[in-house]
């Protein structure tokens, strides 16, 4: 009886002790890019994108035409082997440009390349055979701006001056200015041209910004 109980003690003990060394089960590693993945799906990459910022001004087609001379620009008239006919020329207040032989030619509401164009028909009647000439701006005529910033007034014209840009050489808004109604007035081929425009408008040489003023 007593053998038997021992052999049952022993059987208990074994079973016991082979409980204890079971090999432990496997764990599921993963990093924190997986869970994201898990909890959040796929990560997609991210592309650049190309943004265009510079508005189109609403109201007539006159706001994007060319750029056409008025009283003010200075130009740089160049008459290939002409020493005496390239030189710097002013716009004078009559719209015109005053050159050696030809006398005063008409630059008024002419792009430079029109300019250029009527210079070398003049200079064909009877004073060079085959002329060439081109034509460029050297300084451009101001812009202004009234209305609602710190210094309205005149102020030099730079390329790819922007309404925004313009505000902030006259020293910003005023704390009564309407940001939203910004006026654009410009003098095109047909004549005058206004509307209400975005900040990021393009400027032109002889425009004029006016900053409305808020009533509220």
């Amino acid at each position: 009886m007593q053998r038997s109980r021992a052999r049952l003690t022993c059987l208990i003990l074994a079973l016991v002790v082979s409980g204890c060394m079971r090999t432990a089960a496997p764990v599921a590693v993963m990093d924190n890019g997986s869970l994201d993945a898990i909890a959040y799906g796929p990560v997609q990459p991210v592309r650049a994108v190309s943004v265009a910022t510079t508005p189109v001004a609403p109201g007539d087609g006159a706001l994007d035409e060319p750029y056409r001379l008025n009283a003010g620009d200075r130009l740089r008239i160049v008459v290939y082997g002409q020493e005496g006919l390239t030189n710097t020329y002013m716009v004078d207040a009559s719209g015109s440009i005053t050159m050696p032989l030809i006398g005063a030619v008409r630059a008024r509401g002419l792009t430079p390349a029109g300019l250029a164009a009527a210079v070398t028909s003049r200079l064909k009647n009877g004073y060079l055979r085959e002329p060439y000439v081109a034509a460029e701006v050297e300084t451009y005529r101001p812009f202004f701006i009234l209305g609602e910033v710190t210094a309205p007034g005149q102020y030099p014209y730079v390329p790819n001056m922007t309404v925004e840009s313009a505000v902030a050489i006259a020293g910003g808004f005023t704390p009564r200015a309407q940001r939203s109604s910004i006026k654009l007035t410009r003098m095109g081929e047909a004549g005058t041209v206004q509307a209400v425009v975005p900040p990021g408008t393009l400027l032109k040489p002889g425009d004029t910004v006016v900053v409305a003023e808020r009533w509220f």
